[in-house]
């Protein structure tokens, strides 16, 4: 059966991704590379070697490998709701990173730069925000989660894709979040919100941790809220040891998605190799 991608098509496959109970991120996601797509696929019908074709075009124009798959993945999801699994191409093989660029991962110190950058400004709500984040390793999206009810009880449960896990606020987190909303009169419901009680959003986030940069000095390639996430991992995992409890906490399904999340940088990488003394 011929298949062509239109706008009755990406219509009906949105309403497909919110009954799977996507995130809004996700289904904008798989939405824009199935839309990139369409464009490469010109009102052409659906094929696999359309489909490598378009592989080869992501490859040719300098899309990093972990890109591409990102994006297959989308297609994958799309074919899948067509019908269309003979249409599916394989994925490119990715060796694991054993560290992570310098230039691309916040250290400890940069982050309390950040925040003593947040109080400066008076910004307490953003520095809240960096601590909460940083201090129990949930996701920016997570962070309607954190209520007045839970800052009281001292634990969120955080429900996304039909799974839940219980987050603790540690009692110094605890006690400045207890703080704050007595300041701000919030008496339910999410704690970090909007002139308009609005909740706090990514873009908004992002935006404001940005500003933050120059006072801070702090590369603006290395900040942005996943980030947060990423060094609490770090931090955790460097002193448990313990991956399947860090798996756990940080809400992922698979083992190997958190070790992306503990990979060292490469000067500590460097250093470890240097301690091993095995040059003459």
């Amino acid at each position: 059966m011929e298949t062509i991608i239109t706008e009755r098509v990406l219509k009906d496959f949105r309403a497909h991704l919110d009954r799977e109970e996507k995130s809004r991120n996700t289904v904008e996601k798989y939405l824009r590379d199935v839309r990139a797509f369409a464009a490469f696929a010109g009102g052409k019908a659906v094929t696999k070697n359309l489909a490598i074709g378009y592989k080869e075009r992501l490859l040719e124009s300098g899309f990093a490998v972990r890109s591409v798959n990102s994006a297959l993945a989308s297609l994958y999801s799309l074919f899948g709701f067509l019908g269309r699994h003979d249409c599916k191409v394989k994925t490119l093989k990715v060796q694991r990173q054993i560290f992570c660029p310098e230039e691309r991962e916040l250290s400890k110190a940069e982050y309390e730069r950040l925040c003593r950058a947040a109080q400066s400004r008076r910004n307490e709500r953003l520095d809240l925000i960096l601590q909460t984040i940083c201090g129990t390793g949930i996701r920016v999206s997570e962070l309607k989660f954190i209520t007045a009810e839970a800052v009281k009880s001292g634990e969120a449960v955080v429900s996304l894709k039909g799974k839940a896990r219980t987050v603790f606020l540690v009692r110094p987190l605890q006690k400045k979040l207890l703080s704050y909303i007595a300041r701000r009169k919030i008496a339910y419901g999410a704690i970090f919100i909007t002139r308009t009680g609005r909740p706090m959003d990514r873009a908004n986030i992002w935006r404001e941790m940005k500003s933050l940069c120059k006072t801070a000095n702090v590369n603006p390639k290395k900040v942005f809220p996943h980030n947060l996430r990423h060094l609490f991992a770090r931090v955790f995992y460097g002193i448990e040891k313990d991956l399947a409890k860090l798996a756990d906490i940080l809400g992922h399904s698979s083992i190997n998605t958190t070790r992306i999340y503990i990979v060292s940088t490469g000067t500590e990488h460097r250093r470890r190799m240097e301690s091993m003394r095995l040059i003459l």
